[in-house]
């Protein structure tokens, strides 16, 4: 490959990567929007499941007639569907909870503890050292989502700081568990396959808790509702999704981690502009040391950044 075409498949990788961010950071826009409507977390989250569905469902039969069979073993199996209830339900039904009670921006800048609790839970569970530098990036990340918590406590758009944080936080380590536990998985089956099979299981027990709840009663919302579930379903989960996987493929998942974290950023600025959220000196500063602490992180080649749905 001369060098010429290898900038050219590095830069559109980062361009994939830079546009799903921008598309996941959308994310927290789209359902705050949807809840000024009468619609609970689990409806909502049910409708993005849903609208997602055909598409993954198609993208699996496409993958499948063009590569070689999928030779996976019932407990392969267990264990990808389980990842995907794991990463897709229960991070993704946590973090709509949590938006219930804070606000979009200060949601992302939360969510990106993640890639600490992988770091940590690598450390833990497989052993790899964590550098000084890394002890570092910990240290600027958990202070400046502090910074970014305190700064917003006297703001009377949150109707519950502590527990929309609790939601959010839990939201970011669960899906860590799905990140390192995804990994083995992802390496054996490509990227695009494990997403749409992880997809396709997380609706399962997503329409099951919306059928307990509320009798899947989905038809009663006003139209503004749908279009939003459909924006999150297509523009926030299925494009995104894919662009990341291409975007990895070209630029490695260290790079795309640290391109990926300019969505906190998007985030500050939507909900200024589309909810005119009133952003503290605070949050700013505090943003800029948690993309900081996930820079150093990504830097060091640890992947916080894969196939995703946020």
């Amino acid at each position: 490959m001369s060098s010429q075409s290898s900038n050219t498949r590095y830069w559109l990788g980062a361009f994939l990567v830079f546009l799903a961010a921008f598309c996941f950071a959308t994310k927290g826009i789209l359902i705050k929007l949807a809840y000024q409507y009468p619609i609970d977390s689990i409806a909502l989250l049910t409708l993005r499941m849903l609208f997602a569905l055909p598409f993954y469902v198609a993208l699996a039969v496409r993958l499948t007639r063009q590569g070689p069979p999928m030779e996976l073993t019932a407990r392969q199996w267990a264990t990808l569907f389980l990842l995907g209830i794991t990463g897709y339900y229960a991070a993704s039904l946590f973090n709509f909870l949590g938006l219930v009670y804070i606000t979009a921006s200060l949601e992302r800048i939360l969510l990106f503890t993640y890639p600490t609790f992988v770091l940590l839970f690598n450390a833990i569970g497989f052993g790899r050292r964590v550098t000084r530098l890394q002890v570092l990036a910990l240290v600027l990340t958990y202070a400046g989502i502090l910074l970014a918590f305190v700064g917003n406590i006297g703001a009377t758009v949150q109707k519950d700081i502590s527990l929309g944080t609790f939601w959010v936080i839990l939201s970011g380590l669960v899906y860590a568990v799905y990140l390192v536990g995804s990994d083995r998985v992802i390496a054996r089956v490509g990227s695009q396959r494990f997403t749409c099979y992880a997809m396709m299981a997380a609706t399962v027990p997503t329409v099951v808790h919306c059928a307990v709840q509320n009798g899947l009663q989905l038809g009663h919302y006003p139209l503004p509702v749908y279009g939003l579930g459909l924006g999150m379903g297509v523009f926030v989960t299925v494009i995104p999704t894919l662009m990341i996987a291409e975007g990895i493929k070209r630029v490695g998942s260290g790079n795309a981690s640290i391109i990926g974290s300019v969505g906190p950023v998007f985030t500050i600025i939507l909900s200024t502009v589309v909810l005119h959220e009133t952003i503290s000196w605070e949050q700013i500063s505090g943003t800029m040391l948690v993309l900081t602490g996930v820079f150093l992180i990504g830097w060091r080649g640890n992947k916080p950044a894969r196939s995703t749905t946020e």
